[in-house]
Protein backbone atom coordinates (compact mmCIF):
# COMPACT_ATOMS: atom_id res chain seq x y z
CA UNK A 1 0.00 0.00 0.00
CA UNK A 2 1.45 3.26 -0.81
CA UNK A 3 1.11 6.19 1.65
CA UNK A 4 0.67 9.53 0.69
CA UNK A 5 0.97 12.69 3.07
CA UNK A 6 -1.23 15.97 2.13
CA UNK A 7 -0.50 19.45 3.05
CA UNK A 8 -3.73 21.47 2.90
CA UNK A 9 -5.75 18.36 3.13
CA UNK A 10 -8.76 20.12 4.55
CA UNK A 11 -8.95 22.57 1.18
CA UNK A 12 -11.32 22.15 -1.96
CA UNK A 13 -7.87 20.51 -3.50
CA UNK A 14 -7.06 18.85 -0.43
CA UNK A 15 -10.22 16.86 -0.24
CA UNK A 16 -10.79 16.03 -4.02
CA UNK A 17 -6.87 14.65 -3.60
CA UNK A 18 -7.55 12.71 -0.57
CA UNK A 19 -10.87 10.59 -2.06
CA UNK A 20 -9.11 10.42 -4.74
CA UNK A 21 -6.31 8.34 -3.32
CA UNK A 22 -7.74 6.78 -0.77
CA UNK A 23 -9.75 5.11 -3.93
CA UNK A 24 -6.32 3.77 -4.80
CA UNK A 25 -5.89 2.52 -2.17
CA UNK A 26 -3.27 4.66 -0.47
CA UNK A 27 -2.53 5.09 3.02
CA UNK A 28 -3.22 9.37 3.41
CA UNK A 29 -1.79 11.47 5.82
CA UNK A 30 -2.79 15.02 6.28
CA UNK A 31 -1.56 18.03 7.86
CA UNK A 32 -4.15 20.34 9.57
CA UNK A 33 -3.88 22.94 11.54
CA UNK A 34 -4.93 23.13 15.29
CA UNK A 35 -7.77 25.59 15.83
CA UNK A 36 -10.40 25.68 18.63
CA UNK A 37 -13.07 24.98 16.11
CA UNK A 38 -13.29 21.78 13.72
CA UNK A 39 -11.98 22.72 10.04
CA UNK A 40 -12.32 19.87 8.28
CA UNK A 41 -15.57 19.69 6.82
CA UNK A 42 -14.12 18.62 3.52
CA UNK A 43 -13.41 15.70 4.73
CA UNK A 44 -15.30 14.66 7.39
CA UNK A 45 -16.98 12.05 5.09
CA UNK A 46 -13.61 10.29 4.53
CA UNK A 47 -12.42 10.12 8.08
CA UNK A 48 -12.36 7.27 10.11
CA UNK A 49 -10.94 7.13 14.13
CA UNK A 50 -7.63 5.91 13.79
CA UNK A 51 -8.43 3.09 16.24
CA UNK A 52 -10.31 1.15 13.49
CA UNK A 53 -8.46 -1.77 12.00
CA UNK A 54 -9.81 -0.60 8.46
CA UNK A 55 -8.85 3.18 8.99
CA UNK A 56 -6.57 4.64 5.61
CA UNK A 57 -6.57 8.24 6.71
CA UNK A 58 -4.77 9.75 9.30
CA UNK A 59 -4.14 13.59 10.16
CA UNK A 60 -1.46 15.49 11.84
CA UNK A 61 -1.58 18.42 13.76
CA UNK A 62 1.29 20.79 12.29
CA UNK A 63 1.93 24.49 10.91
CA UNK A 64 4.28 25.11 7.56
CA UNK A 65 6.33 27.64 9.39
CA UNK A 66 7.77 25.05 11.85
CA UNK A 67 10.97 23.19 9.80
CA UNK A 68 11.78 21.27 12.59
CA UNK A 69 8.05 19.70 13.05
CA UNK A 70 7.95 18.91 9.09
CA UNK A 71 11.23 16.99 9.42
CA UNK A 72 10.02 14.74 12.38
CA UNK A 73 6.43 13.88 10.49
CA UNK A 74 8.39 13.19 7.59
CA UNK A 75 11.04 11.63 9.37
CA UNK A 76 7.94 8.73 10.84
CA UNK A 77 5.39 9.16 8.42
CA UNK A 78 8.02 8.08 5.61
CA UNK A 79 5.75 8.83 2.52
CA UNK A 80 5.95 7.53 -0.91
CA UNK A 81 4.74 10.46 -2.62
CA UNK A 82 4.44 14.25 -1.09
CA UNK A 83 1.68 16.58 -2.40
CA UNK A 84 2.25 20.46 -1.24
CA UNK A 85 -1.06 21.75 -1.59
CA UNK A 86 -1.17 24.10 1.68
CA UNK A 87 -0.73 27.78 1.16
CA UNK A 88 -2.07 31.54 1.80
CA UNK A 89 -3.91 30.68 -1.56
CA UNK A 90 -6.12 34.18 -1.26
CA UNK A 91 -4.38 36.61 -4.03
CA UNK A 92 -6.67 39.54 -2.34
CA UNK A 93 -5.31 38.73 0.78
CA UNK A 94 -1.97 38.45 0.08
CA UNK A 95 -1.56 42.48 -0.52
CA UNK A 96 -3.13 42.76 3.20
CA UNK A 97 -0.40 40.00 4.74
CA UNK A 98 2.35 39.79 2.16
CA UNK A 99 4.94 38.96 4.73
CA UNK A 100 3.28 35.86 5.91
CA UNK A 101 2.06 35.05 2.62
CA UNK A 102 5.72 34.92 2.08
CA UNK A 103 6.74 32.69 4.82
CA UNK A 104 3.75 30.51 4.30
CA UNK A 105 3.35 29.92 0.36
CA UNK A 106 7.33 31.02 -0.32
CA UNK A 107 9.36 29.44 2.56
CA UNK A 108 7.20 26.70 3.67
CA UNK A 109 7.70 25.25 0.37
CA UNK A 110 11.33 25.31 0.96
CA UNK A 111 10.90 23.94 4.66
CA UNK A 112 9.22 20.89 3.31
CA UNK A 113 12.09 20.30 0.60
CA UNK A 114 14.59 20.65 3.35
CA UNK A 115 13.05 17.94 5.34
CA UNK A 116 12.95 15.45 2.85
CA UNK A 117 16.85 16.48 2.16
CA UNK A 118 17.59 15.78 5.82
CA UNK A 119 15.54 13.19 6.40
CA UNK A 120 16.81 11.47 3.28
CA UNK A 121 13.52 9.45 2.39
CA UNK A 122 12.80 8.16 -1.26
CA UNK A 123 9.48 10.10 -1.84
CA UNK A 124 8.24 11.72 -4.38
CA UNK A 125 7.28 15.58 -4.38
CA UNK A 126 4.22 17.56 -5.64
CA UNK A 127 4.67 21.25 -5.37
CA UNK A 128 0.89 23.35 -6.07
CA UNK A 129 2.32 26.23 -8.63
CA UNK A 130 -0.27 28.55 -9.82
CA UNK A 131 -1.33 30.12 -12.76
CA UNK A 132 -0.81 33.98 -11.34
CA UNK A 133 2.97 33.28 -11.56
CA UNK A 134 2.08 33.76 -15.06
CA UNK A 135 0.74 37.62 -14.42
CA UNK A 136 1.07 40.17 -17.09
CA UNK A 137 2.58 37.16 -19.51
CA UNK A 138 0.89 37.48 -22.24
CA UNK A 139 -1.70 34.46 -23.33
CA UNK A 140 -2.15 30.97 -23.80
CA UNK A 141 0.74 30.64 -21.25
CA UNK A 142 2.59 27.69 -21.29
CA UNK A 143 5.72 25.76 -19.45
CA UNK A 144 8.30 28.12 -21.38
CA UNK A 145 6.50 31.49 -20.39
CA UNK A 146 8.76 34.06 -18.68
CA UNK A 147 6.64 34.77 -14.98
CA UNK A 148 5.70 38.12 -14.01
CA UNK A 149 3.85 37.95 -10.97
CA UNK A 150 1.43 40.86 -9.82
CA UNK A 151 0.94 40.24 -6.35
CA UNK A 152 2.63 38.75 -3.04
CA UNK A 153 1.33 35.19 -3.81
CA UNK A 154 2.42 35.15 -6.97
CA UNK A 155 6.10 36.16 -6.38
CA UNK A 156 5.93 33.70 -3.23
CA UNK A 157 4.91 30.82 -5.76
CA UNK A 158 7.65 31.86 -8.19
CA UNK A 159 9.83 31.47 -5.15
CA UNK A 160 8.66 27.92 -4.61
CA UNK A 161 8.82 27.09 -8.01
CA UNK A 162 12.61 27.55 -8.32
CA UNK A 163 13.37 25.87 -5.38
CA UNK A 164 11.51 22.68 -6.66
CA UNK A 165 14.11 23.18 -9.87
CA UNK A 166 16.58 23.80 -7.46
CA UNK A 167 16.84 20.98 -5.38
CA UNK A 168 15.40 18.98 -7.93
CA UNK A 169 18.77 19.85 -9.91
CA UNK A 170 21.09 19.90 -6.44
CA UNK A 171 19.71 16.94 -4.39
CA UNK A 172 18.60 14.46 -7.53
CA UNK A 173 14.76 14.72 -5.37
CA UNK A 174 11.83 13.71 -7.73
CA UNK A 175 9.74 16.47 -7.74
CA UNK A 176 7.30 18.36 -9.70
CA UNK A 177 5.29 21.71 -10.06
CA UNK A 178 2.05 21.60 -11.39
CA UNK A 179 1.40 24.78 -13.02
CA UNK A 180 -2.19 24.69 -12.23
CA UNK A 181 -4.64 27.31 -13.98
CA UNK A 182 -7.94 28.05 -11.90
CA UNK A 183 -10.03 25.38 -10.75
CA UNK A 184 -13.41 25.22 -9.08
CA UNK A 185 -16.15 23.06 -7.17
CA UNK A 186 -18.61 23.13 -5.35
CA UNK A 187 -16.16 22.73 -2.19
CA UNK A 188 -14.29 25.73 -3.05
CA UNK A 189 -14.22 28.34 -0.56
CA UNK A 190 -16.96 31.11 -0.13
CA UNK A 191 -14.55 33.97 -0.48
CA UNK A 192 -12.89 33.01 -3.92
CA UNK A 193 -15.05 34.98 -6.47
CA UNK A 194 -16.76 31.82 -8.43
CA UNK A 195 -17.86 30.60 -5.68
CA UNK A 196 -18.60 34.26 -3.76
CA UNK A 197 -20.83 34.00 -6.93
CA UNK A 198 -22.80 30.91 -6.46
CA UNK A 199 -23.59 31.60 -3.17
CA UNK A 200 -24.51 34.64 -3.46
CA UNK A 201 -26.70 33.97 -6.33
CA UNK A 202 -29.14 31.12 -4.92
CA UNK A 203 -29.36 33.47 -1.26
CA UNK A 204 -30.51 36.33 -3.80
CA UNK A 205 -33.05 34.03 -5.71
CA UNK A 206 -34.25 32.56 -2.16
CA UNK A 207 -34.88 36.15 -0.53
CA UNK A 208 -31.68 35.68 1.55
CA UNK A 209 -29.77 38.66 0.39
CA UNK A 210 -30.03 41.44 -1.39
CA UNK A 211 -26.97 42.09 -3.08
CA UNK A 212 -23.80 40.64 -4.58
CA UNK A 213 -20.52 42.94 -4.67
CA UNK A 214 -17.68 42.11 -6.78
CA UNK A 215 -14.51 44.04 -7.95
CA UNK A 216 -13.47 43.98 -11.63
CA UNK A 217 -15.46 42.31 -13.95
CA UNK A 218 -13.46 42.03 -16.93
CA UNK A 219 -10.84 39.62 -15.90
CA UNK A 220 -10.51 36.23 -17.45
CA UNK A 221 -9.90 32.70 -16.16
CA UNK A 222 -8.66 29.34 -17.33
CA UNK A 223 -11.77 27.85 -14.96
CA UNK A 224 -11.69 23.83 -14.68
CA UNK A 225 -13.21 21.44 -11.81
CA UNK A 226 -11.07 21.10 -9.57
CA UNK A 227 -11.69 17.11 -9.25
CA UNK A 228 -10.03 16.75 -12.88
CA UNK A 229 -7.05 18.36 -11.91
CA UNK A 230 -6.05 16.61 -8.69
CA UNK A 231 -5.87 13.43 -11.03
CA UNK A 232 -2.88 15.52 -13.13
CA UNK A 233 -1.58 15.82 -9.37
CA UNK A 234 -1.18 12.36 -9.24
CA UNK A 235 0.04 11.30 -12.99
CA UNK A 236 3.08 13.75 -12.34
CA UNK A 237 4.47 11.62 -9.79
CA UNK A 238 3.79 8.65 -11.77
CA UNK A 239 6.63 9.50 -14.11
CA UNK A 240 9.37 7.73 -14.94
CA UNK A 241 10.98 11.73 -14.71
CA UNK A 242 9.74 14.55 -12.96
CA UNK A 243 8.80 17.76 -14.87
CA UNK A 244 6.68 20.84 -14.61
CA UNK A 245 3.06 20.93 -16.42
CA UNK A 246 0.78 23.30 -16.86
CA UNK A 247 -3.05 22.54 -16.11
CA UNK A 248 -5.50 24.02 -17.66
CA UNK A 249 -8.66 23.45 -20.08
CA UNK A 250 -7.33 26.00 -22.44
CA UNK A 251 -10.32 28.19 -22.48
CA UNK A 252 -11.04 31.68 -20.90
CA UNK A 253 -14.21 33.32 -19.49
CA UNK A 254 -14.43 36.50 -17.94
CA UNK A 255 -16.04 37.19 -14.28
CA UNK A 256 -18.59 39.09 -15.94
CA UNK A 257 -19.66 36.49 -18.34
CA UNK A 258 -19.39 33.76 -15.06
CA UNK A 259 -21.74 36.15 -12.96
CA UNK A 260 -24.04 36.62 -16.21
CA UNK A 261 -24.52 32.95 -16.80
CA UNK A 262 -25.17 31.89 -13.11
CA UNK A 263 -27.74 34.64 -12.68
CA UNK A 264 -29.47 33.88 -15.86
CA UNK A 265 -29.36 29.64 -15.07
CA UNK A 266 -31.56 30.73 -12.04
CA UNK A 267 -33.90 33.11 -13.62
CA UNK A 268 -32.45 36.43 -12.31
CA UNK A 269 -30.94 39.51 -14.20
CA UNK A 270 -27.55 40.24 -12.66
CA UNK A 271 -27.43 43.65 -12.97
CA UNK A 272 -30.19 44.46 -11.17
CA UNK A 273 -28.18 42.39 -8.30
CA UNK A 274 -24.48 42.99 -8.53
CA UNK A 275 -22.51 46.30 -7.58
CA UNK A 276 -18.93 47.16 -8.25
CA UNK A 277 -17.35 47.43 -4.67
CA UNK A 278 -13.63 48.86 -5.18
CA UNK A 279 -12.09 47.55 -2.47
CA UNK A 280 -12.11 44.29 -4.50
CA UNK A 281 -9.59 45.34 -6.93
CA UNK A 282 -6.15 44.31 -6.61
CA UNK A 283 -3.40 47.09 -6.43
CA UNK A 284 -2.15 45.05 -9.64
CA UNK A 285 -4.23 43.35 -11.88
CA UNK A 286 -3.90 40.47 -14.13
CA UNK A 287 -6.17 40.81 -17.28
CA UNK A 288 -6.26 36.98 -19.09
CA UNK A 289 -4.86 33.72 -17.27
CA UNK A 290 -5.27 30.93 -20.49
CA UNK A 291 -3.29 27.66 -20.16
CA UNK A 292 -2.22 25.61 -23.23
CA UNK A 293 -1.89 22.51 -21.58
CA UNK A 294 -0.34 20.81 -24.55
CA UNK A 295 2.43 19.10 -22.62
CA UNK A 296 0.18 17.47 -19.48
CA UNK A 297 -2.62 15.85 -22.52
CA UNK A 298 1.08 14.75 -24.51
CA UNK A 299 3.22 13.37 -21.55
CA UNK A 300 0.43 12.60 -18.99
CA UNK A 301 -2.81 11.27 -21.10
CA UNK A 302 -4.21 14.21 -19.43
CA UNK A 303 -7.81 15.82 -20.75
CA UNK A 304 -10.17 17.99 -18.57
CA UNK A 305 -13.77 15.87 -18.44
CA UNK A 306 -16.12 18.67 -16.60
CA UNK A 307 -16.76 21.96 -19.20
CA UNK A 308 -17.64 25.15 -18.02
CA UNK A 309 -21.48 24.79 -17.93
CA UNK A 310 -21.34 21.58 -16.31
CA UNK A 311 -19.11 23.41 -13.22
CA UNK A 312 -21.36 26.21 -13.01
CA UNK A 313 -24.39 23.66 -12.98
CA UNK A 314 -23.01 21.74 -10.48
CA UNK A 315 -21.98 24.61 -8.14
CA UNK A 316 -25.46 26.00 -8.51
CA UNK A 317 -26.66 22.97 -7.64
CA UNK A 318 -24.68 22.58 -4.62
CA UNK A 319 -25.48 26.24 -3.05
CA UNK A 320 -28.98 26.28 -4.13
CA UNK A 321 -29.27 23.33 -1.46
CA UNK A 322 -27.38 25.18 0.94
CA UNK A 323 -29.63 28.06 0.48
CA UNK A 324 -32.61 26.22 0.92
CA UNK A 325 -31.58 24.27 4.11
CA UNK A 326 -30.88 28.58 5.77
CA UNK A 327 -34.28 29.28 4.40
CA UNK A 328 -36.20 26.24 5.85
CA UNK A 329 -34.38 27.13 9.20
CA UNK A 330 -35.26 30.69 8.92
CA UNK A 331 -38.87 30.41 8.36
CA UNK A 332 -38.88 27.39 11.30
CA UNK A 333 -37.36 30.43 13.21
CA UNK A 334 -34.19 30.01 13.86
CA UNK A 335 -31.69 32.87 14.18
CA UNK A 336 -28.23 33.46 12.91
CA UNK A 337 -28.04 30.47 11.02
CA UNK A 338 -26.14 32.44 8.69
CA UNK A 339 -24.25 35.69 9.28
CA UNK A 340 -23.17 36.27 5.95
CA UNK A 341 -23.81 39.93 4.58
Amino acid sequence: MKRAFITGITGQDGSYLAEFLLNKDYEVHGLIRRASTFNTDRIDHLYTDFHDPKARMYLHYGDLSVSGQLTDLLHDIKPDEIYHLGAQSHVRVSFDMPEYTGDITGLGTLRLLEAIRKTDIKTRFYQASSSEMFGSAPPPQNENTAFEPQSPYAAAKVFAYHMVKNYRNAYNIFACNGILFNHESPRRGETFVTRKITRAATRIKLGLQDKLYLGNLDAKRDWGFAGDFVEAMWLMLQQDEPNDYVIATGETHSVREFVEKVFQKIGLDYEKCVEIDPKYFRPTEVDILLGDPTRAKKELGWEPKVGFDELIDMMIEADMELARKEKMLLDAGYKNVNNRT
